[in-house]
């Protein structure tokens, strides 16, 4: 078998050096019948590596659930990078951050008090020890000694910026031992002196994160990895977005630069990304440094793979510094063509407040519950307010957005970007709030935080109390019509949805091949094709288009449902021929 070991200065492969040149590919992000093509890109653009985080939350929504189904299906993905003739890194945290709701860390550890997340506390480190044995049996197989491609795993991630806990860190790695891994255990760190000092562990590797000045990064990760190969884990090639900033990019030139740079300095890499994928459902993350800041739905992160899988120029300039220092493939694989496009009506509007029971279930509360007591993610709460003329209603914290009606009709939203925390009712009479999770955060202090409406929610004076409460079923939207007629053309509509309204189309597909899903002329909302959840919409952009994988098509006819929250002018869906991410600039 394979032997794989760190030696004074470089990777040993069955005692070579051998210098590993990797992309960051998460399974999770992509649709698995596109998983062999993303990873055959990767080789012809010169790699011999993949890595991937592994989303704890996403494995276990639930406390003793451990799910391996469809996108999560960890064994088959890392079974396609060996038949690729590459290798793996696989970073199971605990802790993934990844711009990924909660950092990856399950919502449910956050309910038990006084939880000690992220340090060595004994409730906090048996829930781990059972998660990373469930990661580890899958992986331990697939090990490069035992015939299988994962050359490393990594301890936590960036701990370096959260805590100093080193016995915290400790019980991580013996964890992972005690799981059967004996391929080398890395660390990674940004590249500062505090934070390679906290995040390190003795006896296991230190590697770095940045994308930039490698020179200078990669001499500051040397005085804390006195011997051993210098690697940039993350080496950032591009960034996220959020709603409502700009689509963001980074220069070609300046990108290829810096990678050639780090090769020259005999450095090896993991390009983070190579392919960014999207943030199906409702698993984007969000940052909050004082203002609350949610990630959109596309992970394109301006990769060498844009978000289709599609080579960009990016691709081409790194392929081409790659080549100096590795061989590449002959083959380049071309860009795809344009998406078909086409247009759907929307109909047979289903609107929440007109009639909540299909949409989920109803429980009765003395205080208003968080979404986290409901466990869900969008809940619409209603009572009766007796008041005969305009009172305040204020609340604590809104986390994240609440839609406020009375009567039926809007009053306004509460916005936690812009610390909303009141508004005036100008009435009493019936008061519904639909509140809605728009990601938790995923880096920094506030990690785990409860969402929903904190704190006592007052009109005037008084706490407003025995509330009843809906826990939206998501899931089970695209299904609101099964009880109804379902005619092959949707009903038109009947005017604008007043609060929370689902609708539905259909359309034909030829061949099932990637589509572009335009919602410039929406609102605010949540789109689905075939039962599948494309993710997030929101006119304030930057992103203007969700993404369709070809593998949720078939041929013939198609579903489409779109959850409008806020308002849907034009109830026409239209597919476009590209992805449109927003402007660079505001």
């Amino acid at each position: 078998m394979t032997h794989f070991a760190i030696g004074e200065s470089d990777f040993l492969l069955d005692g070579r050096p051998f210098r590993i040149l990797s992309g960051a590919l998460h399974y999770f992000r992509v649709h698995p019948d596109s998983w062999a093509d993303r990873i055959e890109k990767a080789r012809q653009m010169g790699l011999n590596t993949i890595e991937t985080y592994v989303p704890w939350n996403a494995h276990s929504p639930r406390p003793g659930t451990f799910n391996t189904s469809g996108m999560l299906d960890l064994e088959r993905f890392l079974r396609e990078v060996a038949a690729a003739g590459l290798y793996a890194i696989v970073r199971p945290g605990p802790y993934i951050c990844a711009e990924w709701d909660n950092g990856g860390l399950p919502a449910w550890l956050f309910r038990e008090p006084d939880m000690g997340v992220r340090r060595y506390e004994p409730r906090f480190m048996a829930a781990v020890q059972e998660y990373l044995f469930d990661v580890l049996r899958i992986v331990q197989p697939l090990q490069v000694d035992r015939g299988g491609p994962v050359l490393l795993v990594q301890v936590e991630n960036e701990y370096g910026a959260f805590g100093d806990d080193q016995t915290y860190l400790k019980g991580v790695a013996e964890i992972i031992r005690a799981a059967g891994i004996t391929v080398p255990l890395v660390t990674v760190d940004q590249p500062v002196d505090a934070m390679l000092a906290a995040g390190g562990l003795d006896g296991v590797l230190r590697t770095g994160s940045f994308g930039s000045r490698a020179g200078e990064r990669l001499a500051t990760l040397r005085k804390h990895q006195h011997t051993g190969p210098l690697m940039c884990m993350e080496f950032w090639d591009g960034w996220f977005d959020y709603w409502g900033g700009p689509h963001h990019t980074t220069s070609v030139a300046d990108a290829a630069a810096e990678l050639d740079a780090l090769l020259a300095a005999g450095a090896s890499v993991n390009i983070y990304m190579l392919h960014g994928g999207t943030n199906f459902g409702l698993t984007s993350g969000a940052n909050d440094k004082g203002v609350y800041r949610p990630t959109i739905t596309s992970y394109d992160y301006d990769a060498p793979l844009d978000e289709a899988g599609n080579p960009t120029e990016k691709f081409h300039a790194f392929r081409e510094v790659i080549s100096r220092y590795a061989p590449v493939p002959d083959v380049v694989p071309a860009s795809g063509p344009g998406a078909p496009e086409t247009s759907a009506a929307l109909g047979s509007p289903v609107r929440l407040l007109s009639a909540p029971d299909p949409w989920g279930a109803w429980s009765e509360h003395a205080e208003l519950p968080t979404l986290d007591e409901l466990d869900s993610r969008l809940a619409l709460f209603r009572k009766e307010v007796p008041t005969d003329g305009p009172a305040l209603l204020t609340v604590g914290e809104v986390r994240d957005r609440a839609y406020v009606f009375l009567d039926g009709a809007p009053v306004g939203v509460l916005d936690r970007e812009r610390h909303d925390a009141a508004l005036v009712l100008p009435h009493g009479g019936q008061l519904e709030i639909v509140v809605e999770d728009q990601g938790r955060v995923n880096y920094g202090r506030r990690i785990g935080e409860v969402k929903g409406l904190i704190g006592p929610i007052r009109l005037g004076a008084d706490e407003l109390l025995d509330w009843s409460a809906c826990a939206i079923d998501l899931d089970s939207v695209p299904n609101l019509w099964s009880q109804q007629p379902a005619p092959d053309t949707p009903q038109p509509a009947d005017g604008v949805g007043v609060g929370p309204t689902a609708w539905r189309g259909s359309f034909d597909v030829a061949a099932p091949v990637d589509r572009f899903l335009s919602t410039v002329a929406w609102g605010k909302g949540i789109a689905w094709v075939n039962g599948f959840c494309l993710g997030r919409y929101w006119r304030r952009g930057p992103q203007e288009t969700l993404y369709v994988p070809g593998p949720v098509l078939r041929s013939g006819r198609n579903k489409l449902v779109v959850l409008e929250l806020d308002v849907m002018a034009d109830p026409v869906a239209h597919f476009v021929a590209g992805p449109s991410l927003g402007p660079l600039e505001l």
